[in-house]
């Protein structure tokens, strides 16, 4: 193993200065938020004096540079959803265990079960390859605002924009709206498709503490699993291939073994999903009183069944430990956030903010700002039922039962064999379909998908608005009866019914398919929901961002003394903070930082939340945790910071101020689950796996040391 001794400096780029500046006024907002904010990498430079003040010792341009190797190389967007980091020369990269867990499922049985016993390839050649899991760079990101603002055809120029940025070099590209259409970038990438799992701790270990401990700090969950990407010979992209080559990165961040203390800077670099900061106090109302509550039920309901379920037998537990997990995680942060909002007066924190405004608007004689924030409240009221209606169909087809997006996928043959078997692509879709059904029943149970169903009946139609309840969803009985009926009807249901079906190949099978209970229920979903809901939801979406725009170029004229950040979308940020604690209640105050003694204290075998093999029971209690221990002789576990994230940062590189690798991000605290809606810097912590216990795992649990001789390790 070799460490590096650093003392401090810094992996110094030496490149031109680039970037432009925000535009927002600053006034004293580095001293007053410095913390809050999720910025666009390109326009660092407007905090870099404050990032240097508080610990950084890099340059804005070793941050994002677009003409030589610098840190945002090394951030990965993780199959659209988490981000990830490389760690070294050789395409390896870290993300979460929650991240990874998909794959993880993907690749167990209950003769392998990875889940459980964790999964770690000691050559290139075990290396499990994973289908559609992709990687994607961030090649560069444009300002195009003028460009748009000045076209007489504005979305024919962003496809001009696009061609002219990717065409012929391998890129993809898109431009993408900031600050409700005040500014646009264009965002050019680079995608990886051969992404193999190298590594994981058993669930016990990256998912430690289950739903008890999940949105909670003092936490202790090693949340972290290893892929590789690979490319072709050329360190081009390319899909899987035996005689694929490990990528070899822009930039990998060397790993900091001697880890972070109380008071270091950090900074969190992603790919934050969405934030809500400029939901005016109607909405936010709303947020409390009816979207949450609505979607917290519907998840309790199908939780209940698949918990239940889980408990029966290994093979249950394995098929739907990866539907759980997705289902649990936003429940618990919808209770959270309700919580939130509700303790620190969200509401009338935004009304306050809304009567100061109409004062400054009035003092300023302007008509737009002065009726700006009623036009939003009225397009807020006619948008409510379509988003609520938007938000029950997500939760019914995407976190409902299985069996309605599986019926859905036959519609190709169902509604146009003929046309299929004319284009000579009936085969070919017959043959994917085969293999899609296989995929399917690997991790399904009929029983415990009809059970989803019958619990979700009764909350959907309850919180609904009757002008969108689907046809099939009206006068049904008791659920349990009306979901049974579905199901022993439904030839979906049944693997070996529907690969005879394909083995046979007959139109006028799949054609009654189209009578399909299952089928018809997911149809007739469908069609409320795109011809009734979508347009509705749109257009109204669409006129409240117009307004909102105008809200947000107020706010920042009226308010100069204040900073108001564009919110996340999905795209490249970077955020910054320090290593600290909180007092988020009277008489209680977070230490920043958990140790493997918190585990042992927590450790209760059979919970199935809190237990833990026994060989690394005895491994903890050894305490032999070599150049892995804090100064007190401890291993660190977990740490939390001030820095703004959001959902999509999972997995995101925490990183100290040379630019070394410190942690990985992977949650919130309880008291900071409102922080998409209202962001609070005595409360708001996000959470680290420290990288020092990620290291022990890896290498003196796991025995993956030749995993650790690939990384650059510094001290």
């Amino acid at each position: 193993m070799k460490i590096y001794q650093t003392h401090g400096a810094c992996l110094r780029l030496k490149l031109p200065f680039l970037f432009l500046l925000l535009v927002v006024s600053l006034g004293t907002m580095c001293d007053l938020q410095a913390k809050e904010g999720m910025w666009i990498p390109t326009l660092l430079n407007a905090v870099e004096g404050d990032m240097q003040a508080m610990g950084m010792h890099l340059s804005a341009e070793d941050i994002y540079s677009v003409n030589a190797g610098s840190l945002k190389d090394a951030v990965v967007h993780f199959n659209g959803g988490c981000t990830a980091e490389m760690i070294s020369s050789e395409g390896l990269l870290l993300t979460n265990h929650h991240c990874g867990f998909g794959q993880i499922a993907y690749h167990s049985t209950v003769e392998n079960d990875y889940l459980k016993d964790g999964f770690w390839a000691m050559s290139r050649e075990e290396e499990l390859p994973n289908p559609d899991l992709f990687a994607r760079f961030i090649h560069k990101i444009e300002d195009v605002t003028e460009a748009i603002a000045n076209s007489d055809n504005p979305e024919q120029t962003k496809k001009d924009l696009v061609q002219a940025a990717t065409d012929g070099n391998g890129l993809e590209g898109k431009v993408v709206a900031f600050d409700f259409g005040n500014s646009h970038y264009l965002i050019t990438t680079i995608t990886y498709n051969d992404v193999r799992l190298v590594g994981a701790p058993p669930s016990a270990v990256g998912k430690f503490g289950g739903d008890t401990d999940n949105w909670v700090w003092p936490r202790h969950t090693g949340d972290f699993s290893m892929f590789r990407i690979y490319a072709d010979v050329n360190n081009e992209p390319a899909g899987y291939a035996a005689e694929n080559v490990p990528f070899t990165p822009g930039h990998h961040f060397p790993v900091n073994v001697g880890g972070a203390v109380e008071g270091d800077f950090t900074m969190v670099f992603g790919f934050p999903g969405r934030t809500e900061q400029y939901l005016t106090s109607d909405a936010v109302a709303r947020v409390i009183d009816k979207l949450n509550p609505a979607r917290i039920e519907m998840r309790e309901a199908s939780l209940g069944v698949i918990n239940t379920a889980r408990a029966e037998t290994a093979a249950l537990r394995i098929a739907y430990a990866d539907k759980q997990s997705s289902i649990a995680n936003a429940w618990k942060k919808w209770i959270g956030q309700n919580k939130g909002l509700i303790e620190l007066d969200a509401i009338g924190k935004k009304r306050n903010l809304e009567m100061q405004f109409m004062a400054r608007a009035s003092a300023a004689e302007n008509p737009d700002w002065m009726r700006v924030i009623s036009s939003i409240q009225s397009e807020n009221e006619a948008l409510f039922p379509f988003q609520l209606a938007r938000s029950m169909f997500i939760e019914w087809v995407y976190y409902g039962p299985d069996i309605l997006n599986f019926a859905q996928s036959f519609s190709p043959l169902i509604q146009d064999w003929d046309e299929l078997k004319e284009k000579g692509e009936l085969e070919d879709v017959i043959a994917a379909m085969q293999v899609q059904t296989t995929d399917h029943f690997r991790q399904y149970d009929a029983r415990v998908d009809e059970g989803v169903m019958a619990s979700l009946r009764d909350p959907y139609l309850k919180h609904l608005d009757v002008q969108f309840i689907p046809e099939q969803l009206q006068s049904t009985g008791d659920a349990e009866g009306w979901a049974k009926e579905v199901f022993d009807k439904s030839a979906f249901a049944d693997q070996q019914v529907i690969m005879a079906l394909l083995a046979k190949s007959s139109r006028k099978a799949f054609s009654k398919l189209a009578k399909d209970p299952a089928y018809q229920l997911i149809q007739s979903m469908r069609d409320v929901y795109f011809n009734q809901v979508a347009a509705g939801y749109r257009s109204h979406s669409m006129a409240l961002d117009s307004l909102t725009g105008v809200y947000t170029s107020a706010l920042r004229a009226l308010f100069p003394e204040k900073a108001f950040f564009p919110d996340a979308n999905s795209t490249m940020r970077l955020t910054y903070g320090k290593v600290e604690g909180s007092a988020p209640y009277d008489g209680m105050e977070y230490l920043p930082f958990t140790t493997s003694s918190g585990i042992l204290q927590k450790y209760i075998p059979g919970d199935a939340d809190f237990d833990l093999p026994l060989d690394l029971v005895d491994a903890l209690r050894a305490g032999d945790y070599g150049d892995y221990a804090d100064a007190s002789g401890q291993l660190p576990v977990c740490f939390t910071g001030s820095n703004h994230t959001t959902g999509g940062n999972s997995g995101s590189p925490a990183i100290d101020g040379d630019g070394h690798l410190i942690g990985i991000n992977f949650d919130r605290s309880w008291e900071s689950t409102m922080s998409d809606i209202l962001f609070d810097e005595t409360r708001c912590r996000n959470i680290m796996v420290d990288i020092r216990y990620v290291l022990w795992i890896t290498d003196v649990y796991a025995g993956a040391s030749h995993l650790i001789e690939e990384m650059d390790l510094v001290r």
